[in-house]
């Protein structure tokens, strides 16, 4: 999860199972809710049970031309089937895009959007270039929605002060936090911009005093987003977050291999149609957590086509009848021909994205999974080791990067459907979580992501499977512990 902070389960006692938060703040704000937090995850948890989406994902799919939406409006079958046939040709196989597409078309709850621009964005330096430079040309609005927030610096100039002078000039700024992710930022932060005239939202306040829409203290807002003006947004696994101020290391060498702040993490930038589906995600969160009128006159306004990228938008929250990125996710690795490259920050698979990756192994698939080989959550890795020897044992191959924080999200499956976004591999994403994650389709980014992968194995070591199976036993033990904290991790 989040740098800086480091948590994925809510508990945030350092004794609680499943904290990845090493401390909470002192400040004031964050004293009362302390002493509710250990016993609500435990109430709020005792029933959980990972979803069954195994009918849905099995379910005949005689429909095989998907919803594509442009600049102008929906496409025609005719066009749609165009569309489609272009892509067939881009992958290694048909069937990702023809059996999946169908699936998702039914469960993800947004269209294909075509005639986007996106660029990918590796590292925090890349992505705060980005987000300062969008800030900066803003005409209209600013929509921020983060799990930690920070007054992050980027091109010698503070977020704080950014967003004030663009407020002093007319321009509108809504900002969502969540209350668990951003607690370390001192509230000297937040009053700043309150008193600047910038509207805050507090994502489920964790105390419960403070709560307008129910005490949900173990749902948590896990997205990243910016939009700007309607026309442009960023989203990914980026917090904005100040442990990303140090420099970009990806493949650094030398003495700055062993620094102990280099966190290996993706974003990525929309420009065209698809930036109104991020924007209505915004809105949802907003207005459900009650927070103050907007003037909504240009949040989305038409957007002309800016390139040839066919983007979806898939917001998930816990409230979900149907997980939608996680039926996505599972469908699209079913549904694979050739191969699977699998990037997480967290490694704390379902039974049935167990199943999903083992039986894509078996049929031949090249499944991959590059996790972290040290992890800000002792009890997530250990949980992730756990479900090694039966990957291993069905060809799956798994490799762990080393001195560096392993935080990205990503999925390239056959080299043409690609995925970026907040969502780790993890029950808490499933289960807990506001996410928002992009499905690009195309050659063009999935060859970019699979580059960026086969970069990051150059600095992984592989997981032999004759090693693993002769690993302590007392490790295999201390794996088989975690089970009990499963669902929180």
């Amino acid at each position: 999860m989040p740098p800086g902070s480091s948590s994925s389960p809510v508990c945030p006692s350092s004794s609680t199972p499943g904290s990845r938060r090493e401390s909470v703040g002192a400040s004031p704000r964050h004293v009362l809710p302390g002493l509710f937090l250990a016993v609500a995850c435990g109430i709020l948890t005792a029933c959980v049970a990972d979803p069954d989406v195994s009918n849905i994902i099995e379910a005949p799919t005689a429909a095989a031309v998907p919803r594509l939406v442009a600049a102008r409006g929906p496409l025609t079958g005719e066009q749609s089937k165009t569309v489609v046939a272009r892509l067939r040709k881009q992958g290694d196989g048909a069937d990702v895009l023809r059996r999946h597409l169908a699936i998702e078309e039914a469960v993800a709850g947004s269209p294909l959007m075509v005639g986007n621009r996106t660029t990918v964005l590796r590292d925090g330096p890349e992505t705060f270039e980005a987000i300062f430079r969008a800030i900066s040309g803003a005409k209209d609005h600013i929509n921020l929605e983060y799990y930690i927030l920070q007054d992050v610096s980027g091109d010698d100039r503070r977020l704080s002060d950014v967003l004030i002078a663009k407020r002093r000039a007319g321009v509108r700024v809504n900002v969502i936090y969540d209350s668990y992710g951003s607690t370390d930022t001192p509230d000297a932060f937040f009053d700043r911009l309150k008193s600047a005239g910038i509207n805050l939202v507090d994502f489920n306040p964790l105390n419960p005093l403070d709560a307008k829409n129910g005490y949900s203290p173990n749902a948590r807002d896990h997205r990243k987003i910016l939009v700007v003006d309607g026309r442009t947004a960023i989203l990914g696994g980026v917090n904005l977050s100040t442990t990303y101020e140090g420099g970009s290391f990806s493949g650094a060498s030398g003495a700055d291999v062993h620094s102990p702040e280099r966190w290996r993490d993706t974003d990525i930038e929309i420009e065209g149609p698809a930036v109104s589906e991020v924007q209505k995600l915004f809105l949802e969160t907003w207005r459900e957590q009650r927070g103050p009128a907007l003037d909504e006159a240009h949040f989305l306004p038409a957007i002309p086509a800016r390139g040839d990228d066919i983007v979806r938008i898939i917001g998930s929250t816990p409230d979900d009848s149907v997980p939608r990125y996680y039926t996505t996710l599972l469908s699209a690795i079913g549904s694979a021909d050739s191969s699977v490259w699998i990037t997480t920050a967290y490694f704390v698979p379902t039974d049935e994205e167990v199943t999903t990756l083992t039986k894509a192994a078996r049929r031949g698939v090249d499944v991959r999974l590059l996790l972290p080989a040290d992890s800000d959550s002792s009890l997530a890795l250990a949980r992730g080791h756990s479900h090694y020897a039966d990957l291993l044992e069905a060809g799956v191959k798994i490799f762990e990067l080393h001195n560096e924080v392993l935080h990205s999200k990503t999925v390239v499956i056959d080299g043409v459907w690609s995925a970026i976004g907040s969502s780790n591999f993890d029950h808490r994403s499933v289960l807990f979580n506001d996410e928002v994650d992009a499905v690009i389709l195309g050659h063009q980014t999935a060859a970019q992501l699979e580059r960026f992968f086969e970069d990051d194995l150059r600095r992984s070591t592989p997981v032999n499977r004759k090693a693993w199976e002769d690993r302590p036993i007392g490790q295999k033990i201390g794996e088989g512990v975690t089970l009990l904290w499963e669902d929180l991790l």
